[in-house]
């Protein structure tokens, strides 16, 4: 029915099922996975009705928390856990012998799905209200920043920088960004 793959690690097709609408895949090393990707195998026809909701559980947790779905429209998703990989590093797990992680996948008709869904929508807008964007704005900003003073030059008026230079540090940006997403969120 369905499958799952954590980054570099074999496909998973080696569901439990609890029920008709209730399946669950064991994670091992949950510490060290950063995104999931969960989807419809092949044969696995969902009615329209209905959609597959995405949970996970922690061991340091005590319930599963809702990642988002996937549906005959939509056969695969990705979902980024590296905040909940965080969450179980700082519960001083090592990854050899940390316990599993349980990902859960519930069978729902569209409107209790979509339910859910909305909740968890006005959760992650609630968590940018807080000013993770606008922390981020600003250290993208910083970044430029320090980058393009160095090649700024005296004018009339103040000083310029010349397109050129912003270019190069665009260039550098995006490299850096693709080699390591989260350098921006480090402290420092």
């Amino acid at each position: 029915m369905f499958g799952c793959i954590c980054a570099g690690r074999p496909v998973q097709t080696n569901l439990q099922s609890l029920s008709p609408t209730q399946h669950l895949f064991n994670l091992p090393s949950p510490s060290t996975i950063n995104h999931l990707v969960v989807f419809l195998l092949p044969d696995t026809h969902l009615p329209p009705t209905h959609v597959a909701t995405v949970h996970l559980k922690l061991p340091s947790s005590p319930g599963f928390q809702l990642l988002g779905a996937i549906s005959a429209g939509k056969p695969s998703a990705i979902f980024r856990t590296r905040h909940l990989a965080q969450l179980a590093n700082s519960n001083n797990m090592n990854p050899g012998q940390e316990q599993e992680a349980i990902l859960g996948i519930s069978i729902e008709e569209v409107a209790v799905a979509e339910a859910q869904l909305s909740t968890l929508a006005n959760q992650g807008a609630a968590g940018r209200d807080n000013g993770s964007t606008l922390r981020l704005a600003r250290k993208i900003i910083e970044n430029a920043f320090n980058f393009l003073s160095s090649f700024a030059e005296p004018a009339p008026g103040g000083e310029v920088v010349r397109i050129k230079a912003f270019q190069d540090w665009w260039k550098k940006f995006e490299k850096k960004v693709e080699m390591d997403p989260a350098f921006l969120e480090r402290e420092g």
